[in-house]
């Protein structure tokens, strides 16, 4: 008989069927895996890039190493679960555990050191950007360890919370349902973190980042203890009663079984191909459709993350119509026609005129892989039901643990393969975070700018203005102090790569320098000057002594941030100096990009932070509007980022599909193996 054509109105017993309470904290539980286990890949990807200027393929490399660390602990985890004997269960408690310790790590991830101050520690840059990888790695290690603390208890105990064929269905469409609905957090962070009120005037994404992870954390916690309270172990009796089982015989006999060897390959070569769809597709809304401009871009990610998300909370209703009629095989097979359909779709939807056509592959991506992942989880507690018919014995932790570790495995090899394709692309990163500290030091002094055109010398203020003048003086005066002593480092070091390619940049860099040093070494000292004069005068003071201090404390308070300004374009400008003489191609896009940078290096050298400060704001505001074109990339770095992210995925597809069509346990069997199943627990009951 063929799978479509077994009857829909097989009755449920009352004991599988699932109550809503029950389901709904059940499916809050998708949020870890779903939601925050992309997060992080994600986006310590694209920020460490294009926020903090680590290499693409080191990245990658690093998030593959969390994955191989899996292949130990993910089996361990697994195997623990299924032997453990609490009075709250064997699942319950690692859900409190591992959903507190998943919120504490997420945090961690964030709090990447960064800084001038931080950078002296080391002798070189490389030095520096080896220190922040591997602060990732280990954060990374932790957190992902933590998900998989969680996760796979979770899990397992979907697998054994009902025994009905479909019911198991429902149970996991619910966890994808509130994991997409949360999912659409990857790019919302982002435009978070892009907000001011999060990285600060002068901060990036990374920077931002810190502080929304508190919220997340927030979030989290609470929803750990209603889990470990609300969620009850049906199954649990019956586990309660087997002997613990060595971990070599539960591996051995996981590995040994035909169709969950079929249906995890199904889904690892899906994993490692659609992920891609993930990583790369970050990069293109900002640097392709919007041209560099990230403020655009994660504004576009954050609407297509709401799409997503509303297609995935839609797409679980025809699943659970469409998987009962067809089969769950024949709906995997559907599930991966339309994410090939979506890849295709891209072609044309990747159009810089028209951005938000983005959103149509987004619709048909989403549906199919809401479909493909529900299924892979379900189907996986029907291999459980056909492994205890043979063995007598429960594992669904093992084969969970096996399962989710090849997801696992397929989303780090994605990683680190796009990784190495971006520095194939040709991806410059050192342009974006380049920039980025222009932009930072740009937006910092316009701040004070605007807050200082509310001085006016009134009477009825002075006592407020003068304190807030010794504020910013002594802020102003730390960060010269700092910067000196930066600039003193600095001037040790053997100047980047660019003096390889560029005979005049180590000379123009120790000229740079010495200015710079001079220059703060004066702002040092007339700062300490007017903070002596300031700590003379009393609140009420007249204007006629009070305005001649704040008005030489104004330009005093911007002038180290337009010193790093001045730095910082130099190095961008030399940057792309070398990169124009490296490259035989893109010479029309350099030259262009080279005027921009020019523009904006001398308007920076001619600017006088003695000017008024209308003038001041105004130039501000020139320059600010001038930065976003200088992270534009190359054609050919474009057009590779689109060849990869679209064919690559579809290739995988194939193989996809092949592993699909030789799994072969069927409804008809599925039924079976239940009815088989309850016939023996009848006539062991006394």
């Amino acid at each position: 008989m063929k799978e479509q054509e077994i009857s829909q109105d097989r009755a449920r017993k009352p004991e599988d069927q699932i109550r809503f309470s029950q389901l709904a904290a059940y499916g809050a539980g998708g949020i870890i895996p779903i939601a925050l286990f992309n997060i992080a890949g994600i986006l310590v990807g694209l920020m460490g890039n294009i926020s903090l200027g680590l290499s693409a393929f080191w990245l990658g490399a690093i998030l593959i190493v969390p994955r191989l660390w899996d292949a130990l602990s993910d089996p361990f985890i697994g195997h623990l679960s299924d032997n453990t004997r609490t009075r709250w269960g064997r699942r319950c408690p690692y859900l409190l555990i591992g959903g507190i310790l998943v919120a504490v790590f997420f945090v961690v991830i964030w709090w990447i050191p960064k800084g001038d101050m931080v950078r002296t520690w080391f002798p070189s840059d490389t030095g520096f950007q080896w220190f922040q990888l591997g602060y990732i790695l280990f954060s990374l290690l932790l957190f992902f360890t933590a998900v998989n603390l969680f996760e796979i208890p979770h899990g397992a105990l979907g697998m054994e919370m009902t025994t009905d064929y479909h019911e198991r269905t429902r149970l996991f469409s619910a966890k994808s349902f509130v994991g997409n609905l949360f999912a659409m957090g990857t790019p919302w962070l982002f435009a978070l973190a892009s907000m001011e009120i999060f990285k600060g005037p002068g901060g990036n994404e990374a920077d931002g980042m810190r502080y929304v992870s508190l919220m997340i954390a927030a979030f989290l916690i609470p929803l750990s203890f209603w889990w470990f309270f609300k969620l009850r172990e049906p199954g649990f009796a019956k586990a309660a009663s087997h002997e613990k089982t060595p971990f070599w015989k539960d591996m051995k006999r996981t590995a040994g079984n035909r169709n969950f060897i079929m249906l995890t390959l199904t889904i690892f070569t899906l994993a490692m191909g659609f992920n891609f769809v993930q990583l790369l597709g970050s990069y293109i809304p900002i640097f392709y459709v919007f041209g560099g401009d990230k403020v655009a871009g994660a504004y576009l990610l954050g609407i297509n993350g709401m799409i997503w998300a509303i297609t995935g909370v839609l797409a679980v209703f025809p699943l659970n119509w469409i998987s009962p009629k067809l089969g769950k095989r024949n709906t995997l097979t559907i599930a991966i026609l339309l994410m090939c359909l979506a890849q295709l779709s891209k072609i044309v939807c990747y159009n810089p005129s028209y951005p938000y056509l983005i959103i149509i592959p987004t619709v048909l991506l989403s549906a199919g892989m809401l479909f493909f992942f529900t299924l892979g989880s379900s189907m996986v507690g029907d291999i459980c039901d056909e492994d205890e018919l043979k063995t007598g014995y429960r594992a669904e932790g093992s084969y969970y643990s096996v399962f989710w570790w090849f997801i696992k495995m397929g989303s780090a090899l994605a990683s680190f393969v796009a990784g190495a394709l971006i520095v194939f692309t040709m991806f410059d990163e050192t342009q974006v975070t380049k920039v980025d500290k222009i932009q930072g030091s740009v937006r910092e002094m316009r701040s004070i700018v605007q807050y200082w055109k509310g001085y006016q010398g009134l009477n009825s203020t002075n006592k407020e203005w003068l304190e807030n003048t010794k504020n910013k003086t002594t802020d102003a005066l730390t960060e010269s102090k700092e910067y000196m002593t930066y600039l003193d480092k600095e001037s040790l070091k053997e100047p980047d790569k660019a003096n390889q390619i560029l005979p005049a940049y180590p000379v123009q860099r120790k000229s740079n320098l010495l200015t710079a040093q001079l220059t703060a070494k004066a702002t040092v000292s007339e700062l300490e000057q007017i903070q002596q004069d300031l700590a003379n005068l009393v609140p009420r003071v007249h204007d006629s002594l009070m305005n001649p201090v704040v008005m030489r404390a104004i330009p005093l308070t911007l002038q180290t941030k337009l010193i790093k300004a001045r730095m910082y374009s130099f190095e961008l400008r030399s940057h792309l100096e070398a990169k124009s003489l490296e490259t035989k191609n893109s010479k029309e896009h350099y030259a262009d990009i080279m005027q921009k940078i020019t523009g904006v290096n001398n308007r920076l050298t001619n600017m006088n932070t003695a000017s008024s400060m209308e003038v001041l704001d105004k130039e501000l505001g020139a320059i600010e509007g001038s930065i976003v074109p200088l992270t534009q990339q190359t054609p050919y770095t474009l057009l590779m980022m689109r060849v990869v992210e679209i064919g690559l995925p579809l290739l995988l597809s194939i193989f996809s599909i092949f592993f699909v069509l030789r799994y072969s346990l069927t409804e008809k069997r599925s039924h079976e193996i239940k009815d088989l199943l309850r016939q023996r627990t009848v006539i062991r009951e006394p």
